[in-house]
């Protein structure tokens, strides 16, 4: 069972660097790949990359909330011209690089969210997306 990085990633990175076997690749083209991803044949679920994330955006995959409820203003990002997310984000990564994302949008307090659908998508990006051969580079 692999860890997924769900639609609260803002692509900060700081989940990379402490990767131990270096599965988890940013997703390009950003604006169809928004989320950093991990690689489900590579990870060893050690599970270094979930305290890492400032934005407790990385699950095991058996605990992907169906009904996370937001503490309010968490992002939540998508591929640009998903309905409902008409915001952009402008931020830093973790080493200060600048990160904009043309496709978030805020949470509200106590809303709910389910992160689930993510699961799948991460599954896509290394099965027919880019993300096929991001490993080999």
């Amino acid at each position: 069972m692999t860890h997924i990085i769900t639609s609260l990633c803002i692509r900060d990175g700081s989940c990379v660097t402490v990767c131990p076997v270096e599965c988890i690749v940013p997703g390009n083209p950003q604006d169809e790949w928004p989320l950093y991803y991990i690689d489900p044949e590579t990870c060893i679920d050690c599970g270094a990359c979930i305290p890492e994330c400032p934005f407790h955006a990385i699950f095991p995959e058996d605990e992907v909330p169906e009904a996370f409820l937001a503490q309010g203003n968490e992002i939540q990002s998508a591929p640009v011209g998903t309905a409902g997310f008409e915001e952009t984000f402008d931020g830093h990564d973790y080493e200060g690089n600048p990160v904009h994302l043309e496709a978030t949008r805020r949470l509200a307090a106590d809303e709910e969210v389910d992160l689930t659908a993510d699961i799948q998508t991460n599954y896509d990006f290394f099965e027919d997306g880019p993300g096929y051969d991001a490993l080999d580079d």
